[in-house]
C-alpha cells in the first residue's frame, strides 16, 4: 500500500492549482480565459501582477519540493512515484478536469528535493536562458533537459530516470511553443504580443 499512498500523497499536493487559485483570490478573471489557458506562473504573468506570478512560480515549485521531501521519509523506495504524482498532478489536476500547466516550475522542485546540484542547474538553466532569450518555453524546455544530463551526472540515476520520464512530457507539453519557435512567432517575456 505504500505505493498507493506515495503516489496520492504526490499527486495530491502536484495537483494544486495555485496559479488559478491566487488570481481568483485577487478577483481576477478565470486565469484559463487568458493567454495560453494554463494555470502556471507564465500564464498568471499575462495578468500583468508579478507578485502573483512570482507566489505562483514558487508555491509550484514547493509543492514539488514538499512531495519529493515528505515521501522521501516516510516511503524512501517510493519517492520516485511520488515525484511523477506532483509531476503529473500538477500538469493533469482532476479537479480541473485534467487541464493544468506545464509542470516547469513543479520539476525545479523536484530537482532541489532530489539533490541540490540538479536543483541548481535547473535554475541556471531556466533562469538565464530566460534572461537572455526572454522566450519562457526555451528557458523551461532547457531546464528540463538539462536536470536528468546532471543528476546522472552526479550520480543520482533514480533522479535521472523521473527527471528523464519527467523532460519527455515536459516537451510533449510544449509542442505548441515549440511549433512557434520554428515559425518565429513565439512570445518573449514582457511583450505585448
Amino acid at each position: 500500500m505504500d505505493w498507493i499512498l506515495a503516489l496520492l500523497v504526490g499527486y495530491g499536493f502536484g495537483s494544486v492549482p495555485f496559479g488559478l487559485m491566487l488570481t481568483q483570490l485577487a478577483g481576477m478573471d478565470d486565469l484559463r480565459s487568458i493567454g495560453s489557458g494554463n494555470i502556471g506562473a507564465t500564464n498568471v504573468l499575462r495578468t500583468g501582477n508579478k507578485k502573483l506570478a512570482a507566489a505562483t512560480l514558487l508555491l509550484d515549485l514547493a509543492k514539488g519540493l514538499a512531495a519529493v521531501a515528505m515521501t522521501s521519509l516516510l516511503w524512501p523506495e517510493w519517492t520516485w512515484l511520488a515525484a511523477l504524482g506532483a509531476f503529473f498532478g500538477h500538469c493533469f489536476p482532476v479537479w480541473l478536469k485534467f487541464k493544468g500547466g506545464k509542470g516547469v516550475a513543479t520539476t525545479a522542485g523536484i530537482a532541489f528535493a532530489y539533490a541540490w546540484p540538479i536543483g541548481l542547474a535547473y535554475a541556471v538553466a531556466w533562469i538565464g536562458l530566460l534572461a537572455v532569450v526572454r522566450i519562457s518555453s526555451v528557458a523551461g524546455i532547457s531546464a528540463a533537459v538539462i536536470a536528468p544530463l546532471v543528476a546522472y551526472l552526479v550520480g543520482q540515476n533514480e533522479a535521472a530516470m523521473v527527471l528523464g520520464v519527467i523532460a519527455l512530457v515536459v516537451l510533449f507539453q510544449h509542442r505548441a511553443n515549440i511549433d512557434r519557435l520554428i515559425a518565429g512567432t513565439e512570445p518573449r517575456v514582457g511583450s505585448k504580443k
